[in-house]
């Protein structure tokens, strides 16, 4: 994979994901922008730098061995082995059936052994990973109704052709698209936690180094990447203490009025801004290795937070973020 720290500039975008990293329970990450801005090998960079995760060998749901529910056969062994494995990321297709996203009925031990056997989809190969969805703007709705369904419970239940499997399926919703090809379901635009605006980079100095490192890379991809293995490395380090410290990451009550005022000025519906706010200033204070959350980590996260969440005003052609900035510096 293209070492994440290698990537150029796009820190708004490399901090989204860092967030949703440290902290699931924000939601996923809504990448949207232009072609070619790197989307899509971030997504895959930072899976292969968060640390691995301990799982039973074979398992099809990738479950958790100390705290998941042990349906299958390999998780219910009484002397099962464990071992670290990569971060799964998998990728939803545009096009892709239903039985191939939830898991169906095993044709072939149906037809040669006449078992009624399970065969998990891709939310299972998903669990406690990343669910990478490119040109999601273009998922049919029948597929966008059953991942609101999963994202909502972080259970996949399966009742057909006389099966009832139901299997964890907690994964970090991940997608991209470009606004050109049309816009997104409000019922999935809202599912996401945090969305960034990626933009092709305007400076010149910017973008010949992106031509450079990604030419080095295609060169001699092991070299760039040794290059860059201390720099992945430290980001590793500050993810994972960034996670043991969440908890401990104090949270006054003068800044959950202020989250809440700034919602109400923006005229978001609903709790879920406010939740998501304050979560991902949560989880931007402990990567910043900050004991409490502050003014400054709330400004930071707003327009991520928030900008996706807005109604549309005829009357002002401003962008989401800058409308989110604008209110910032009114309020604050």
């Amino acid at each position: 994979m293209f070492p994440f720290s290698a990537i150029v500039a796009q820190d708004e975008m490399k901090r989204a994901l860092m967030i949703a990293a440290v902290d699931r329970s924000i939601g996923g990450v809504l990448l949207f922008g232009d072609r070619g801005t790197g989307k899509s090998t971030a997504i895959r960079a930072l899976a292969s730098l968060l640390p691995k995760m301990r799982a039973v060998p074979g398992c099809p749901y990738n479950a958790d061995p100390e705290c998941e529910l042990h349906e299958c056969g390999f998780c219910s062994a009484p002397k099962r082995k464990t071992r670290l494995m990569p971060v799964p990321v998998v990728d939803l297709p545009l096009g892709v059936t239903e039985d191939r996203v939830v898991g169906a009925l095993d044709i072939e031990k149906a037809l040669v052994h006449g078992q009624k056997s399970f065969d998990p989809g891709l939310l299972a190969r998903a669990n406690r990973g990343f669910l990478y969805i490119d040109e999601v703007n273009l998922l049919e709705d029948h597929i966008v109704d059953l991942l609101l369904d999963v994202a909502a419970s972080g259970e996949n239940l399966v009742e057909r052709e006389g099966l009832s499997v139901r299997h964890p399926a907690r994964f970090v919703l991940v997608g991209s698209g470009n606004p050109e090809e049309g816009e997104l379901r409000p019922q999935l635009l809202d599912r996401f936690g945090l969305a960034v605006d990626v933009k092709t980079s305007a400076d010149v100095k910017g973008r010949v180094e992106v031509i450079k490192r990604r030419d080095a890379y295609e060169r001699n991809d092991e070299a760039f990447r040794k290059k860059w293995s201390r720099a992945d490395g430290t980001l590793r380090r500050k993810i994972v203490k960034a996670r043991e410290r969440l908890e401990e990451i104090e949270l006054g009550d003068e800044l959950l009025e202020k989250a809440a005022v700034l919602c109400m000025a923006l005229g978001t519906d609903g709790s879920r801004g406010e939740l998501t706010l304050i979560r991902a200033a949560r989880a931007y204070a402990a990567l910043s290795g900050a004991e409490a959350v502050a003014l400054e980590h709330l400004r930071d996260v707003a327009p991520m937070a928030l900008s996706h969440r807005l109604r549309r005003n005829p009357l002002d052609d401003s962008s989401a973020s800058a409308r989110v900035q604008r209110v910032l510096e009114q309020e604050f």
